[in-house]
């Protein structure tokens, strides 16, 4: 994919980084610098991203000309999340997702940036949703879902925004919670609808970003992933459709280089665009 530079369009990037204490960060450092170098995304989130001790590991991989607001809470060994933005960052809050005693990710939170991103994009919301991330922990990835579209519905408080949400939401698209921000079911008595950039524009297409192929998801926790798409990019919509055009979405960091796979999750790249003919009004014919 090459960059995304004319106006009107913007470019969102997720990628879980894997912590650098796994599968020789010293090697996989470089392909994801000259990664990001190539496909310059406009807005990141990033999972499992490390700072403190004189180090700061997004500034390192992304480079200079990022602005950046990170989750409040982290790891003991100074892992966490992070969101970032070429364009100015206003007011940036952040919902706890600790919505019960089984959640014990320290980073589980949802941060809302607000971006000063150039007409007609912005002003923009950008939210990085974590939630929780284990296997039989459905109920709190849908509480945590609500509460964070709830947070954002309030947020809006009937603006005019257009709002990106992108993170490692570790469910698939036929879960409850990714249902849910896709529109096709409610929970707790509340509805939204995301379009969801990859079912967009590759319809039918599995997309695993989490995926056996990968040798350092055999190699680690989850030895006997059969592969998920776990990773999103989604867009608000509005009572006409999605505010945003999803130009294209592709994967990232889906291929060693080298002999080297840079993380054990894909990165997720969605190309956005202003549509000429926004939902909710007619076109002269």
């Amino acid at each position: 994919m090459d960059p995304i530079e004319r106006r009107g369009h913007l470019r969102v990037m997720t990628v879980n980084l894997l912590s650098p204490e796994h599968a020789d960060w010293r090697r996989r450092r470089p392909v994801l610098r000259d990664g990001f170098a190539r496909l310059r995304p406009d807005l990141v989130a990033l999972q499992e991203t490390v700072w403190g001790d004189g180090y700061d590991q997004a500034a390192d991989l992304l480079g200079d000309g990022y602005h950046v607001a990170r989750h409040s809470g982290r790891s003991a060994d100074g892992v966490g999340a992070v969101l970032a933005s070429r364009w100015p960052l206003g007011t940036v809050r952040e919902v706890d997702l600790h919505v019960t005693a089984r959640v014990t990710l320290p980073w589980a939170a949802a941060v809302v940036a607000e971006v000063a991103a150039p007409p007609p994009v912005g002003p923009m919301l950008f939210v990085h949703h974590k939630p929780t991330y284990e296997i039989g922990h459905a109920l709190e990835r849908e509480l945590q879902a609500v509460r964070c579209a709830r947070f954002v519905e309030d947020l809006l408080d009937g603006r005019d925004l257009h709002v990106v949400l992108a993170g490692d939401l570790d469910d698939q698209p036929d879960s409850a919670s990714v249902r849910f921000w896709t529109g096709l079911q409610s929970l707790h008595g509340t509805s939204v609808a995301y379009r969801d950039a990859w079912a967009a524009a590759h319809p039918g297409e599995p997309g695993h970003t989490f995926t056996p192929a990968n040798p350092l998801v055999r190699a680690g926790e989850m030895s006997l992933e059969l592969g998920r798409r776990i990773d999103h990019v989604m867009v608000r919509c509005g009572v006409h459709g999605p505010t945003l055009d999803v130009a294209g979405c592709e994967l990232a960091f889906d291929a060693p280089v080298g002999g080297v796979w840079p993380s054990d999750h894909f990165g997720v790249v969605a190309d956005l665009a202003v549509p000429d003919h926004p939902p909710g009004s007619w076109r002269s014919m």
